[in-house]
């Protein structure tokens, strides 16, 4: 089975050699001892050797390898909510920043079929996951093409899956939650007449990766520091629990003219973190 598995054509991930071909002038300064310091801080051995093993799979059929390489213990709770029929708007927190995002495409898939997972551009170059996934514009890229890709996918019969804040959960006043929700899943619910299906994930990244955060941001730095360490937090969830919960789906016509649809988008955040596995949030 493994021998089925392996890639001969695969390229491994080389971080030196990524440098030499973006950047060659910066690529020769940088010392070799930081080469090996941030090939192990994204645990580049796994990944590499993960992708050995699944790099032939695409959609799907790398989602369900995923989950069941990595040996997660689901607890689903609220799977009745979910009506047998109709096309809807997943909205979920985001604590993990990677994995959570693989459990709630298989959950969903295993109950309404097809979906597509709204997502920042910049993830359409991993190349497993671009079958189900749709950019949302926000580092650049074409803005043409990937309107008309959202439009398509709202469009279609397929589920719709979004994690609103965009960027995984941080630490704020000691506990760990999503940024502000965008309005994004509000305005297309109401256009589309989808209903929305809040879903509350738990779990929690490590505490580096809240700390990096922090001081990136007293620092003053945009450039988001802290996902060069989600390939790490994705390794560290190896065998371990998560809960997820469904919610009952929040009709489409609830969002009105009562309040604006960031108010809204904000109303739904709330729901979420009072559901049954989401009202004790994991401290710090």
């Amino acid at each position: 089975m493994e021998g089925e598995l392996n890639q001969p054509g695969f390229k491994p991930i080389n971080i030196r050699e990524l440098m030499m071909e973006k950047n060659p002038s910066l690529g020769r300064m940088i010392p070799g001892f930081l080469y090996r310091l941030i090939h192990n801080i994204m645990r580049l051995d796994f990944m590499n050797d993960f992708m050995q093993k699944y790099g032939h799979l695409s959609g799907i059929d790398f989602v369900e390898a995923s989950v069941k390489d990595f040996e997660i213990t689901e607890k689903i709770y609220g799977l009745d909510n979910i009506p047998k029929e109709g096309t809807f708007i997943f909205a979920s927190n985001h604590p993990l920043g990677g994995f959570d995002s693989l459990l709630l495409m298989s959950i969903v898939y295993k109950q309404l079929g097809d979906f597509r997972f709204l997502v920042n551009d910049v993830l359409m170059k991993i190349p497993n996951l671009r079958p189900v996934f749709v950019p949302i514009n926000k580092y650049g890229g074409n803005s043409r093409v990937a309107a008309k890709m959202l439009e398509e996918a709202y469009q279609s019969g397929k589920q719709i899956l979004i994690f609103p804040s965009g960027l995984a959960s941080r630490r704020i006043k000691g506990k760990i939650v999503d940024l502000d929700w965008q309005k994004h899943f509000i305005s297309k619910s109401v256009q589309y007449k989808r209903d929305v299906i809040p879903v509350y994930i738990s779990g929690r990244n490590s505490g580096r990766f809240y700390w990096l955060a922090k001081v990136r941001t007293l620092l003053g730095v945009k450039w988001n520091l802290e996902m060069f360490l989600l390939p790490d937090e994705t390794y560290r969830h190896r065998k371990k629990a998560v809960s997820l919960y469904f919610g009952p789906p929040i009709p489409w016509t609830t969002f009105d003219r009562s309040k604006s649809p960031n108010e809204w988008a904000a109303w739904v955040k709330d729901i979420v973190y009072r559901m049954p596995e989401g009202s004790e949030l994991e401290k710090s």
